[in-house]
C-alpha cells in the first residue's frame, strides 16, 4: 500500500496510466476490497514493465490489448485511440465511473442482481473490480470469449439492460467511461486476473 502512495513515478514514459487497487466486483463497497491483488493500466507505444513490482509479486498476469471501442473519459481525458476494428476473439470489457455522492447509495443498491447475472453469464473467461478508492472511483474489468458473448449478456440480461436504462435517468455518475479491447496477448497466471474457464487456465 506504501508502494501506490508513490507509484506515479513509474508512469511518466506513458500516454496515461493508473495504479489501481481490486476487488471482486460483487458490492464494489470496502467490503469488496482485495488487498493481496493489485492492478497497472497504461497507454504506451511500447511495452511498459514495472520491474520493481515483479519483484516482490507472488504472481502475475499481463494483458495486451488493442482498443476496438471507447466511450466517456476518465480524469478529464479519452485515454484509449479505438481502431474500431471487429474481431472474433477474445475480447476484455472495462468500466470505470465516478459515482456522485449523492446518488450512490441508488447505484450500490442496483449492484448485486447485476453482479449475479455476470457471474452466470455465457463466454464470460474472468472478471474483477478496480478502482483509484475504495469507495466512489470504481470499475470492473471482464475478460470474454467473443465479442458476440459480451454482447449477450449486455443487451439481452434483464437486470443490467434495466441498470443501462437507469443511467442517464439516475444520474449515478460525475464521469463514465466504456471501453471494449481485442486481446493481443495474455501471459503469466490467469487466476490472478479471476479466471473462471480451468480449461484454458491450464494451458
Amino acid at each position: 500500500m506504501l508502494r501506490m502512495a508513490f507509484a506515479r513515478r513509474h508512469l511518466s514514459a506513458v500516454r496515461f496510466g493508473k495504479f489501481l487497487g481490486t476487488g471482486t466486483g460483487a458490492t464494489f463497497g470496502p467490503g469488496d476490497t482485495d488487498l493481496t491483488r493489485w492492478a497497472a493500466i497504461t497507454v504506451s507505444d511500447a511495452p511498459v514493465r514495472f520491474p520493481q513490482w515483479d519483484a516482490i509479486a507472488e504472481e502475475q498476469a499481463r494483458v495486451d490489448l488493442e482498443p476496438l471501442v471507447s466511450r466517456g473519459e476518465w480524469s478529464g481525458r479519452s485515454p484509449f485511440r479505438p481502431t474500431g476494428r471487429k474481431t472474433d476473439g477474445m475480447v476484455v470489457a472495462l468500466t470505470r465511473a465516478r459515482l456522485r455522492p449523492t446518488r450512490a447509495l441508488r447505484f450500490w443498491r442496483a449492484v448485486p442482481a447485476v453482479a449475479r447475472e455476470v457471474a452466470d453469464a455465457p463466454g464470460l473467461l474472468a472478471r474483477f473490480g478496480l478502482g483509484e478508492a475504495p469507495i466512489g472511483w470504481q470499475g470492473t474489468v471482464s475478460v470474454w470469449r467473443s465479442t458476440a458473448d459480451l454482447t449477450a449478456f449486455a443487451y439481452r440480461q434483464p437486470e443490467h439492460r434495466a441498470v443501462i436504462a437507469r443511467t442517464p435517468t439516475d444520474g449515478w455518475y460525475a464521469e463514465e467511461l466504456f471501453a471494449r479491447f481485442a486481446v493481443r496477448d495474455l501471459t503469466g497466471d490467469r487466476t490472478v486476473l479471476g479466471w473462471i474457464d480451468k480449461e484454458l487456465t491450464e494451458r
